[in-house]
């Protein structure tokens, strides 16, 4: 069981506010090139047992050097080349298990000559096991020198067993108002895993949910690129362009629990109703439609009955209709659409005029 679904079991079970460590093998590989030019001047310089030493370098946290023994680390072995690395620490780190490899390198910088351990090495600050790397007659046999040229690479590998130190980073919270234990409930149900990116910011959501709630949801995100990929899962990534913030907040508290707190304003409440009609959220659409309702006068029922007729929204057109269908606002709406004050309802609506005037010339008739 990985490490996320047990946090995920447990903020289920309540525990909202954890962090976690887990005790892991780290593995480090690193590398290190050491060149030795004039390396017959440097052999009959050095004594046996002597070495030259290579700058530090580091692999796994630790500081490591390359040590050379032109004429052995050891008198029996003074005929031979060794190589050798150490830690170049003041404190021998605990628990470190090493592989180490050392290879001449010929001109194209490739190896020619190469050995390796055969087991991994604990708890030793120098390990000569290549006392009899190479011998000398071998070396310059193999054409191994490359114009009285030592060319070798270090492979080093590091493992180090501790503590993976880890503070779980807090879920996202939620871009609105959760309204209670159930929609708090579904939020910690486990980690948000979209981005979508609204009017420059980056709100969190569920994927599960916002794909149940809307068909339209479900299509774009099987479309879109994925932005992180973590122990926790893929996190995908979806940009919104035709939203403000604010707005687009509004539409996710609303698919989290089929309520919102931003229909006040009859501005609002028709940005919604195009969201609320582009995914496909029928019981928004409704409450935007019944909200704009309350709002129908001289100055918006123009506005209202061209976004009913775009949106296909029955609620809002009928009551458009019904308030431009009473005496003294039909009349005045005749004389506004003569004087070319109403050129958006002769535009957009076209289809209403003509049942105005069917109405009005029934009624004459009558």
């Amino acid at each position: 069981m990985s490490m996320s679904t047990v946090l995920s079991t447990l903020r289920r079970a309540g525990c909202q506010k954890l962090s976690a460590s887990a005790i892991v093998p780290r593995r480090s590989t690193g590398s290190h090139l050491l060149r030795i030019p004039e390396f017959t001047k440097a052999r009959n310089t050095v004594k046996p047992g002597e070495a030259v030493r290579s700058s530090t370098f580091a692999v796994g946290g630790q500081d490591w050097r390359m040590c050379c023994y032109p004429n052995g680390n050891w008198w029996s072995e003074e005929e031979h080349v060794a190589l050798s690395w150490e830690h170049a620490g003041q404190k021998w780190p605990p628990h470190i298990i090493q592989h180490v490899q050392f290879s001449i390198l010929d001109q194209a910088m490739k190896p020619s000559y190469t050995r390796a351990s055969e087991e991994d090495i604990h708890y030793a600050r120098t390990w000569g096991a290549y006392a009899d790397f190479i011998s000398h007659e071998d070396l310059y046999k193999g054409n191994y020198l490359m114009d009285d040229c030592l060319t070798v690479l270090c492979d080093l590998t590091v493992v180090v067993t501790g503590t993976d130190d880890r503070v779980e980073v807090p879920w996202p919270p939620a871009p609105f108002n959760l309204q209670g234990q159930l929609t708090e409930a579904i939020w910690n149900r486990e980690r948000p895993d979209v981005q979508l990116l609204v009017g420059g910011e980056t709100l969190a959501a569920h994927r599960w949910v916002l794909e149940a709630r809307s068909p339209v949801f479900k299509t774009d995100l099987s479309l879109a690129s994925t932005a992180t990929t973590g122990e926790d899962g893929a996190t995908v990534e979806l940009r919104v362009d035709d939203m403000d913030a604010d707005e687009f907040k509004a539409l996710l508290q609303f698919i989290y629990t089929d309520s919102t707190t931003l229909l006040d304003a009859p501005i609002t409440a028709e940005k919604l109703l195009v969201a609320a009609d582009k995914y496909e959220l029928e019981k928004l659409k409704l409450m935007c439609e019944e909200e704009l309702c309350r709002h129908i006068g001289m100055s918006s029922v123009a506005s209202c009955l061209a976004l009913a007729e775009r949106h296909r929204c029955p609620v809002l057109r009928e009551a458009c209709m019904r308030f431009l269908s009473s005496a003294g606002n039909l009349a005045e709406t005749i004389m506004a659409m003569q004087m070319d004050g109403f050129g958006q309802l002769k535009k957009d609506c076209s289809s209403a005029l003509l049942e105005l005037v069917v109405k009005r010339m029934v009624k004459l008739e009558k």
